[in-house]
């Protein structure tokens, strides 16, 4: 295996729903996710937010998208969008 793929197959992907899209060339990226309590033992849903690079401003709101982490970009973005995984109906 060569150096670039060992390198890449070390970032995170996740998936999740743009909810804003005001900002130029980013985009903000919720993930949903389930996680057990460690005490009561309730599953419990968390929702966390991500800043994420769109370089063409492709993805609007309501599109599920696949992001990717990089390098930090600026002072709250690590995560680019890879792919537009599905677009919100209009």
């Amino acid at each position: 295996m060569s150096e670039a793929q060992a390198r890449t197959s070390r970032r995170r992907f996740l998936q999740g729903t743009v909810v804003s899209d005001k900002m130029d060339k980013t985009r903000v990226v919720q993930i949903r996710s389930s996680i057990k309590h460690p005490k009561y033992h309730k599953i419990v849903r968390v929702a966390n937010k991500f800043k994420a690079h769109d370089e063409k401003n492709e993805s609007k709101i309501g599109d599920v998208v696949q992001i990717m982490e990089t390098r930090p970009l600026s002072k709250d973005k690590r995560w680019i969008i890879k792919q537009i995984v599905n677009k919100a109906v209009a």
